[in-house]
């Protein structure tokens, strides 16, 4: 945490969540800001969508993100508030590679700020598989999703039947009957299985969640440049990194731009990572 720029130390700060969250965010936050995390109760952060699809997302991640803090602010009656949505998919770039895009939204009332920082990470299992039997195809599929360490969920693959979704499965015997029972009521004989992405069911996502934490932390404990309000970090990026081979613009991330949450002040910098060049493979000209 910065010496000269303890802008929340010492304050609380609501965590809207139901899935144990605060065990992963808590920590790197309380190391770089000084903030402690306060968890509503009875908060259905559910209400703002599921992983398993009974209940959409009532739009983008970020307002989600942003609505689920208010509620954990309004709840807890704290001007701070801080709340997480994730979303599983194919990677922008290699279609076949699933990804684990992590938002972290935190919303202070007092300066009317929002400060959003945000992680894309192939450190994942999510996956989906349909099967008619607790065969060897399911069982491969388990391998790879690292259960019983993460859990799956369960349900018919003909649709939604009340009663038959099955969450948060981390042993065998209560995975062979649910796989059975959902069997038996679907019309077209399969079950379909999934990798269960809520936090307290999957230590991979928590591995994202808490490298989301340790980003966010920095920007809270960084000054903007110009009015020294809290949330200084990358706003936009700038593509066009150049091919190492023929110099030709690529779609990859050539710059990042920094940026303030409350004023117009910006600076232009290389990407993080230190890459100048792109590989011939993303190129257009090499690779078209």
């Amino acid at each position: 945490m910065s010496k000269t720029f303890r802008a929340y130390h010492g304050r609380e700060v609501a965590l809207a969540t139901k899935h144990h969250k605060e065990e992963v965010l808590g920590p790197p936050l309380l190391q770089k800001v000084g903030i402690t995390l306060v968890v509503p109760e009875g908060l259905d952060t559910d209400l703002l969508g599921t992983f398993s699809g009974e209940v959409e997302r009532p739009g983008v991640s970020r307002d989600v993100a942003v609505k689920k803090a208010c509620l954990g602010m309004n709840a807890l009656g704290l001007p701070l508030g801080l709340a997480s949505e994730g979303s599983f998919g194919p990677h922008p770039q290699w279609m076949f590679m699933p990804v684990d895009h992590e938002l972290l939204a935190f919303v202070d009332a007092d300066q009317g700020i929002t400060v959003v920082e945000q992680v894309l990470s192939t450190e994942t299992n999510y996956s989906h598989i349909r099967v008619s039997a607790m065969d060897h195809e399911l069982m491969d599929f388990l391998s790879r999703a690292a259960f019983p360490s993460h859990g799956v969920v369960v349900r018919p693959d003909s649709g939604w039947q009340p009663g038959f979704l099955f969450k948060g499965i981390t042993d065998s015997k209560t995975l062979g009957e649910a796989v059975e029972q959902c069997i038996g009521v679907s019309d077209n004989g399969y079950v379909h299985v999934e990798t269960d992405m809520r936090a307290h069911m999957n230590p991979s996502r928590r591995a994202v969640l808490r490298q989301a934490a340790e980003a966010l932390g920095t920007r809270l404990a960084t000054p903007c440049p110009a009015c020294g309000t809290p949330g200084w970090g990358v706003v936009d990026v700038i593509r066009g990194l150049l091919c190492e081979e023929c110099g030709t613009k690529t779609t990859l991330v050539c710059a990042e731009v920094y940026g303030c949450v409350r004023c117009d002040y910006q600076q232009e910098s290389p990407r993080g990572d230190g890459i100048l060049k792109a590989s011939p493979e993303f190129c257009p000209w090499c690779n078209p």
